[in-house]
């Protein structure tokens, strides 16, 4: 990110260097599994949102392709973004489509061992909410 931007550029060569990279791999690795688990039930396609995260994490995964991917997961974790996610019924709405247009771009690199362990996942961590309500 520049100093004039607020937010990951998903499409952006800022995304590869490395300062930027390793700010958004934190940020992702702090935050991901707290900011899932709080709004597990608002997230639409919380699947493929955790296959992203798998990937972004994948050794296999192509250092570009990594470095959209934890963009555009760093903005999913932005407390404060275009829409903040507490605004009820619409404030993942920014947050997908971010994720969903860097999904989009990098499928071929979501493998479907990344969608199977993120269904798993989002599986476990949804049965694991019920009991404990």
């Amino acid at each position: 990110m520049t100093k004039q931007q607020q937010y990951p550029d998903i499409e952006g060569d800022d995304i590869l260097m490395p300062g930027t990279y390793d700010r958004n791999e934190e940020t992702v690795r702090k935050g991901f599994w707290s900011k899932l688990q709080r709004n597990l039930a608002r997230i639409p396609m919380a699947d493929q949102v955790v296959a992203a995260y798998y990937a972004a994490f994948d050794p296999a995964t192509p250092f570009r392709t990594k470095a959209m991917l934890l963009a555009a997961l760093a903005y999913f974790i932005m407390p404060f973004d275009v829409v903040p996610d507490f605004i009820l019924g619409f404030g993942f709405t920014d947050d997908m489509t971010v994720l969903l247009t860097a999904f989009g771009l990098i499928r071929t690199h979501v493998t479907d061992d990344h969608l199977e362990r993120a269904r798993e996942t989002v599986e476990k961590l949804r049965t694991e909410a019920k009991n404990t309500e």
